[in-house]
C-alpha cells in the first residue's frame, strides 16, 4: 500500500512510545483538531534537523499553528534514547515518536527512500478535524517544503471552520 491510498479514509489510530519512552496515542478525530503527522528519516541528520526546526519554530511564530487548533506529531524508526537526545537538543515542543519495529511506517504505507539508503521517506500527512486524511507531501530532499505545504493546509482547514 502507498500513502495516497489512505486520501480521503479515516486515519489509522497509533500508540507508540514518545521521547520519554511513554506511551502516546493518537486518535484521529478524537478532540476535534486537525493533526499533522510527519514521518522524517534519522533523528540529528542534516536534514531531519531542519525539518523538525522549521516546525517547532512555526508553533512558536505562526497562529494557524498554535497547538489549540492544530496536533503536530512527528516520528521515525530511531530509537526512544536517540529521539530523546535530538528533542532535547532541538528544544522541540510537540510529541516525536519512536518506531522502531515500523507499525506507523507501515499503518500510512511509507516506505524506504532513496534507493533504500535511508530508513523512511520524508512524508508529511494531513489530517483533517474528523480524522480523514486530506493530503500528504512525500518530499525527502527538500525538508523546507514541509512548512509551506502544511501552512497552507492549515489555512484552508480554518477557513472550511
Amino acid at each position: 500500500m502507498s500513502y495516497d491510498a489512505l486520501f480521503g479514509k479515516t486515519a489509522p489510530a497509533l500508540t507508540l512510545p514518545n521521547y520519554t519512552g511513554e506511551s502516546y496515542t493518537m486518535t484521529p478525530g478524537e478532540d476535534g483538531l486537525p493533526i499533522v503527522l510527519f514521518f522524517y528519516p534519522k533523528a540529528g541528520s542534516s536534514g531531519c534537523t531542519k525539518e523538525v526546526c522549521q516546525f517547532r519554530d512555526a508553533i512558536a511564530e505562526k497562529a494557524v499553528w498554535k497547538t489549540d487548533k492544530v496536533r503536530v506529531i512527528g516520528l521515525s524508526k530511531d530509537s526512544v534514547e536517540k529521539q530523546k537526545a535530538f528533542v532535547q537538543k532541538e528544544k522541540l515542543t510537540y510529541p516525536v515518536l519512536s518506531d522502531v519495529h515500523g507499525e506507523a511506517l507501515k499503518a500510512y504505507g511509507v516506505g524506504r527512500a532513496l534507493l533504500g539508503l535511508l530508513p523512511s521517506a520524508r512524508v508529511t500527512f494531513i489530517i483533517d478535524k474528523k480524522g480523514i486524511v486530506r493530503d500528504a507531501l512525500e518530499a525527502t530532499l527538500d525538508p523546507a517544503a514541509h512548512t509551506k505545504f502544511v501552512t497552507g493546509w492549515l489555512e484552508k482547514l480554518e477557513a472550511e471552520n
